[in-house]
């Protein structure tokens, strides 16, 4: 400094990179460990790579233009022990390969199933879970203590009131979906139905992945005191997974905002279904 050398040529002196001089180390960044923290509470089951999505929209929320790498992010996951395990992948066993029909465009494969918890008092939740297999948007989840082909017609009619008739619906050959009422009721509408082979999850794949979220994130994270109580968390659920959740398969957009880009309106529309007030009551039912 005294001889007023400049920084490159004090630099190849003393044979190191200006780039070494004006590194400086970034490994503690507690604001950034701080805003990770909150999103690891807040969403306990995401891993690494959807809090990296997360915290990118947060930032950018915030008007903050500082640039995060993933693979900071899962050293900072390490570090705070918020890195989930690995999820062991099981045996495929069955026969069926493929899908069956494949969608194409919005609303034009629709894919059901049930998902089944308890209440605190003992009684079983029986949870009818609807996605459009394009956009992966969750269109409804209905909650019942018992559902029959008759409730998951009043469910399915409701729901195309309100989005429109797909061309295809696909579930698997439980006795509910093989029900002469529904079968009617799909055919009186133009819907053609399609049933997966036995012992072959995999071909109902969207749905099953996204009943596998629902359980993972919501019902095995909650106490449900009544249903009604699980109806609201469900609803609130499948507003966040809709319209917050960074989907993988997506490129991280979630599903509105894909829904968006093809001209599809806003995924939170849809009202909780009941179906009780069209069902007949029975045992329990009928006293409540």
């Amino acid at each position: 400094m005294q001889r007023k050398l400049s920084a490159r040529r004090a630099c190849w002196l003393l044979g190191i990179s200006r780039r070494w001089r004006r590194y400086r180390s970034r490994k503690g960044a507690p604001d950034l460990c701080a805003r990770l923290l909150v999103l690891a509470r807040r969403h306990p089951r995401y891993g690494y790579r959807r809090l990296h999505q997360m915290l990118l929209r947060d930032l950018s929320r915030r008007g903050i233009s500082e640039k995060v790498n993933v693979k900071r992010v899962r050293r900072l996951c390490v570090e705070l022990n918020l890195k989930l395990p690995t999820k062991k992948k099981r045996k495929r066993r069955g026969i069926g390969v493929g899908s069956p029909v494949l969608a194409e465009h919005p609303n034009h494969v629709w894919a059901y199933d049930f998902v089944f918890d308890w209440c605190e008092n003992g009684r079983q939740l029986k949870m009818l879970t609807v996605v459009d297999e394009f956009t992966r948007e969750c269109l409804v989840v209905a909650v019942e203590h018992r559902m029959g082909a008759q409730g998951v017609c009043a469910v399915l009619t409701r729901l195309m009131a309100t989005r429109g008739v797909p061309a295809f619906v696909r579930s698997d050959n439980g006795p509910e979906f093989i029900a002469r009422a529904l079968m009617k009721m799909l055919a009186g509408r133009g819907i053609q139905c399609r049933h997966i082979e036995p012992g072959s999850p995999w071909q109902n794949g969207k749905t099953e992945r996204f009943n596998g979220t629902l359980r993972d994130e919501c019902t095995e994270m909650e106490t449900f005191y009544h249903r009604d109580h699980a109806r609201a968390l469900c609803e609130l659920f499948r507003r966040h997974y809709n319209t917050e959740r960074p989907h993988s398969s997506l490129g991280y957009q979630t599903p509105e905002e894909f829904s968006r880009r093809h001209g599809l309106s806003a995924a939170g529309s849809v009202d909780i279904i009941r179906t009780s007030h069209r069902l007949q009551p029975t045992g329990h039912d009928a006293l409540e």
